[in-house]
């Protein structure tokens, strides 16, 4: 793991777990760091231009390509396919995504000039899916923000992770895990942090 990235408390294991307090404390800080940055934000957001996001499931192959945002809204029909391509795949199962993690992965593509699709990994979570997960490895959080459909694990082919990585956390649009062991990276749109 790369010195650029430390322990989340909020996805790196249930040793990290944050107090409620503690989570509040680390939104409130986030909504500040958004605050004073709102260039980047919107330099990312790309005022009112359609985003465009790309990604393929790895394993099953299902895969969206195009815009879903446009005209200052969500295409629904859009974020119906984007929410069945990130659907728990052991437990079967599709929950509405939000549709901010996907304004994220568009922004971090377009920062680094990537038209790529993202193969992606691991998206929503069902509770017992990330239950079981955890009892298998520390590393994943009782408590993750797949569950809550905010977060992605994926990679760009052709680019490093930690390129990928570096990219998403100079945005501060949510959280970023670097994991090169496993050669993929963390993306959420929850509090801006890093690990």
């Amino acid at each position: 793991m790369s010195r650029l990235f430390g322990a989340c408390p909020c996805c790196a294991g249930e040793a990290h777990a944050l107090s409620r307090r503690g989570f509040i404390a680390t939104a409130v800080g986030a909504a500040g760091l958004a605050a004073a940055s709102p260039a980047i934000a919107q330099g990312a957001m790309q005022g009112g231009a359609p985003r465009v996001l790309r990604v393929r499931r790895q394993v099953v192959g299902d895969s969206f390509s195009g815009v879903y945002w446009r005209d200052g809204r969500y295409d629904r029909a859009a974020l119906r396919e984007l929410d069945q391509v990130f659907r728990d795949l052991s437990a079967a199962e599709t929950t509405p995504m939000d549709p901010r993690l996907f304004d994220v992965m568009s922004a971090v593509a377009r920062a680094l000039d990537s038209d790529e699709t993202y193969e992606v990994i691991s998206g929503y979570r069902t509770p017992e899916t990330n239950a079981r997960n955890a009892g298998r490895s520390r590393r994943v959080s009782t408590v993750s923000l797949h569950m809550s459909g905010m977060a992605a694990d994926c990679r760009l082919p052709g680019r490093q992770g930690l390129g990928l990585a570096r990219m998403a956390s100079e945005l501060q649009l949510g959280g970023v895990g670097l994991y090169t062991r496993d050669g993929f990276v963390h993306l959420d749109c929850g509090p801006v942090r890093r690990w």
